[in-house]
């Protein structure tokens, strides 16, 4: 039995690895970043005294653990993206952590300890107003939750309800706020805007209703915008018309008590709206009686209720205070307060919260990265020294959702970029050449250099290979005599160079909040970044690379266009790609908005490619727009067509540009906007290539594909969702002239639909309402048995139409993303590399999605390879590209060639970052791995050696034989 039982076990054993990567290859060429988003609520784990953990949720509906020493996930939960998944509420009591998610859909308890679930339930439906912690006697046993017309109790230890009651006057009195200060009632207030202030008292017991009042308080619209809970239920509200602080007290609730700023010698910045932040340490306990007050932007005072009178305990003049926090530890509270050192760098104080004297030997000055955002939020973790003495650490949150762990006197722990977790689009560009790399090409510069020059040139340049290559060695014997944990091969800007096969590559990354990113495709370490102030918080990003490493000694030039979705205008950013440094180039300035931007295949005399920009009075500008450029232009601009589309109106137009450099409309496609509505337009890449212009037939005939680099792919969905009148529409569109090559619809189908489109095919996936299922359907184009133009292509000369192909298939998954493989020559075969709901990025080859797979298998199609037809596509755990390195909400994937031609660089981005590689058709032009050097080596010498020996052994026989 007990063999049985071990045999079994190997089993198992055997039976999870079978699928796994070779234990040397894991993160060999593959990294993972894990990212959380923007923090909306944190909390430092202060429970356990050796806890080394923050909790944060963020705007990306993230629950997660953080290690306080090393920034490092500890662990993570990823909830539904859009409001579904949204955290409304965090509110947290020892080791436990409730959250209201989903607009108050489901309450949840986690266990902070190892991120486990305690419990979950479903609330009623209702809007999300407020929720709370209710404490008894300093134990706290319960968690109220306000809706719009209803207040709930759930119990703290399971999540049952334990009563529910309906709001009275829910018509007309808006519910806005729930507070409970540990002496076992709920205090529930609610607004009548520009009217009156209601609150209603409940029994924690049973429910009833203890108390109903209303107070006057015409001034104010919004409880939780313009008020605090201060000391033992006082109501504290800032008004900014009057300019005036209003105390009410919530056990009495007789009237609110207005006390002018100006008679506490107080004034109010200029168009700045005061704020107020109070503080409660524990929520079975009143709330402090100290609070901020801020009057301007870089203004803050603290302040004191005793006796319903406002006392200023400190004004921190003359500091510009950035940033103000409350934090407490054991029965001490302190207030932190961040100013404004110099203009590099900012110090952080720390003030005792009960008489706002500054606590000695507390500074923290931190210097301020200067491609980055401005502090934005401030979270301090207090702690008890030996001494029974405060410290502190704190964790910065900046505007480009950065964020900075800090510890005394100023030594920065660890910082986290978490705008990385928002990508929008991203460009791979090749490094630069070494110096020696640079002074070879240099050999073949100057062509009417002599001979002599071109022998020293070269003499020259090998000595200085030479001399790069003994210091290499000389690097790798010094590197060995160390230990390996004192070896760095840190990647930095000034080490970075092209390498052998050009697999390493600089990734520039956009992000949502404006922030740029430099990051080395080998590593993933970042290399660079820098932060666009006064982006709009709805704008659009379209990255282009205007000039490679390719044109030593020219910089290379990438080109941020960054447009307002809603007034479409738009802005330039120049920058070098390798550097991150703003360009000496000045870009043109936009006034007008924005309708579309082309880079043409032109060049500027610079090498600098010539990007295009159409604004809404169908006027063209040029950048760069030297004389040579417009010269250009006006020769080429016969053979310039571009198009627009306007989705509101079901338009799809097709432009020409005049030699005067103005437009004219030459074609023009509408969609009836009441039936369907255009999802998007998408064309091939540019950087494309094809290598083989037609197909073996199985008789050794040719299949020629109609290879049109200006076909465009348009996506249609119907306006009618209903589940038997919705379908999905495909148009493939000649974009020089308008032409419809073909047209399909998916009846009872809906999105959203993923579109890849490549060389002569067209691949798309949608959701069958009929099938209650995922499709894919695979076009395919080819011009027949004779190829009309083997040399160019023209869409003005075209007269035979395409030969079309189509196929569907079934996919037993929802897409999240889909793109395919890019090669340097096109030679490898096409793999599409789908990304999954589950995290997982599929490799599914292209052969597998091929319209000509026959139904019965023939003796050509034998002889074509061509797999026989199956309407289910498999998924094979070998297709995952990433193993086990989940990449969570994956929105886009990157793919780029690189100097192998079986090799292509792979980027997935999502909330996680993953990078890899991947071999459509394997390594057919690298040795692997595993290559025995030793025997081939052991082989050829034994090889020479015999053929040595032979050959003397040969000559004294014959000499042996002419002797006789």
């Amino acid at each position: 039995m007990e063999k049985l039982i071990l045999l079994l076990l190997k089993l198992c054993i055997l039976v999870c690895v079978v699928h796994a990567v070779f234990e040397d290859q894991v993160g060999k060429f593959d990294w993972r970043q894990q990212y959380v988003g923007k923090v909306r609520f944190s909390h430092f784990d202060t429970q356990i005294q050796s806890s080394k953990k923050v909790l944060v949720a963020t705007e990306s509906n993230v629950f997660a653990a953080l290690n306080t020493r090393t920034g490092e996930l500890l662990w993570r939960h990823v909830d539904k993206t859009g409001p579904e998944g949204n955290i409304d509420a965090y509110l947290h009591y020892a080791q436990d952590t409730v959250l209201v998610v989903g607009n108050g859909r489901v309450l949840r308890s986690w266990d902070v300890n190892i991120g486990g679930l305690n419990w979950e339930i479903l609330l009623d439906s209702g809007s999300f107003q407020s929720a709370c912690l209710v404490g008894q006697q300093g134990i706290v046993k319960h968690v109220a939750v306000l809706k719009k017309t209803v207040i709930s109790v759930h119990y703290l230890s399971n999540g049952h309800q334990k009563w529910i009651e309906n709001l009275p006057e829910s018509e007309t009195v808006d519910y806005q706020t729930v507070y409970s200060g540990g002496n076992g009632q709920v205090f529930v207030l609610g607004i009548v805007p520009h009217s009156h202030i209601t609150i209603v008292v409940y029994s924690m017991e049973d429910g009833e209703i203890i108390k109903q009042v209303s107070v006057e308080a015409p001034w104010l619209s919004n409880i939780p915008g313009s008020c605090v809970v201060v000391g033992q239920g006082m109501l504290m509200c800032v008004d900014s018309t009057t300019l005036s602080l209003n105390i009410l007290d919530l056990h009495q609730q007789l009237q609110m008590t207005q006390i002018p700023l100006q008679s506490l010698g107080l004034e109010v910045d200029p168009d700045f709206h005061p704020s107020l932040v109070s503080h409660q340490p524990n929520p079975a306990q009143k709330p402090l009686s100290e609070f901020f007050l801020q009057l301007g932007p870089e203004r803050f005072l603290l302040l004191q209720l005793n006796n319903g009178q406002i006392v200023k305990l400190n004004d921190f003049k003359p500091l510009k205070v950035l940033l103000a926090s409350f934090a407490t530890t054991g029965e001490k509270t302190v207030a932190a307060v961040m100013s404004p050192k110099n203009a590099t760098a900012c110090s952080i104080n720390l003030f005792s919260a009960d008489t706002g004297r500054r606590l000695l030997d507390t500074t923290l000055i931190f210097t301020v990265d200067p491609n980055g955002g401005k502090p934005e939020r401030l979270h301090v973790q207090a702690f008890l020294k030996k001494d029974d003495s405060v410290g502190y650490r704190v964790m910065v949150q900046t505007e480009d959702h950065t964020l900075t762990f800090i510890q005394q006197p100023g030594r920065v722990m660890w910082t986290r970029e978490e705008a990385l977790s928002d990508v929008v689009t991203m460009e791979m560009v090749d490094l630069p050449l070494t110096g020696t790399q640079a002074e070879l090409e240099g050999e073949f510069g100057k062509k009417a250099d002599g001979l002599m020059s071109m022998v020293l040139k070269r003499l020259s340049s090998q000595l200085i290979m030479l001399q790069a290559w003994i210091a290499h060695l000389w690097k790798l014997f010094y590197d060995a005599r160390k230990p390996r944990s004192q070896v760095k091969n840190e990647v930095s800007i000034e080490n970075l160079s092209r390498d052998e096969f050009n697999l390493q590559k600089m990734m520039v990354m956009v992000t949502s909040s404006g922030k740029l990113f430099g990051i080395d495709s080998k590593t993933g370490g970042i290399l660079w970044k820098h932060y666009l102030d006064n982006v709009p918080s709805n704008a659009a990003f379209k990255l282009m690379v205007q000039r490679t490493t390719a044109h030593f000694p020219h910089p290379p030039q990438c080109t941020l266009l960054i447009k307002d979705k809603d007034t479409g205008l738009a802005t330039l950013h120049v920058f070098n790609p390798i550097f991150g440094r703003r360009s000496q180039v000045t870009p043109p300035a936009l006034p007008q908005p924005i309708l579309q931007s082309l880079m043409l295949p032109l060049m500027d005399q610079d090498y600098a490619k010539v990007l295009l920009l159409v604004d809404d009075q169908y006027k063209v500008s040029a950048f760069p727009s030297t004389k040579n450029v417009l010269q250009q232009l006006q020769e080429t601009a016969s053979s310039i067509f571009f198009f627009i589309v306007d989705s509101s109106q079901g338009r799809l137009s097709g432009y020409r540009l005049r030699t005067d450099l103005s437009t004219e409309q030459v074609w023009e496609v509408v969609i009836p906007t009441e039936v369907q509505k255009i999802v998007f337009v998408k064309g091939k890449r540019p950087n494309e290539h094809v290598h083989s212009q037609g197909r073996v037939m199985g008789d050794r005939s040719v299949l020629y594909k109609y290879l049109n680099p200006n076909l465009l792919a348009v996506v249609t969905e119907s306006t009618d969702l209903h589940q038997e009148r919705s379908f999905i529409g495909i148009l493939l569109i000649d974009g020089v002239t308008g032409r419809i090559i073909h047209k399909a619809v998916q009846r009872k189908a809906r999105g959203p639909v993923h579109v890849v489109h490549s060389e002569n095919w067209v691949v798309y996936e949608y959701w069958s309402t009929k099938s209650r299922r995922n499709e894919f359907s695979v076009i395919e184009l080819y011009e027949g048995m004779e190829l009309y133009n083997s040399t160019v292509f023209s869409s003005l000369d075209r007269p035979h139409a395409p030969q079309v192909l189509q196929q569907s298939y079934i996919f037993p998954s929802f897409i999240s993303t889909m793109e395919a493989t890019l090669t340097e020559k096109g030679i490898t075969s096409r793999h599409l590399l789908i990304g999954l709901p589950t995290g997982g990025i599929l490799s599914l080859p292209k052969m597998f999605l091929d319209p000509r797979r026959p139904e019965i298998v023939s003796e050509q199609t034998r002889e074509e390879n061509l797999i026989p037809y199956a309407p289910e596509l498999i998924i094979r755990t070998e297709w995952f590209i990433n193993y086990n390195q989940t990449v969570s909400r994956v929105r886009g994937i990157y793919t780029a060639p690189s100097g192998l031609e079986s090799t292509c660089l792979v980027v997935a981005y999502g909330l996680d970052i993953y990078q890899t590689r991947v071999y459509p058709s394997k390594q057919f032009d690298v040795l692997k791995d595993d290559y025995d050097y030793m025997l081939i080596s052991s082989v050829l010498f034994a090889l020479f050696f015999a053929t040595m020996i032979s050959k003397r052994l040969a000559e004294v026989k014959l000499l042996n034989r002419a002797w006789r």
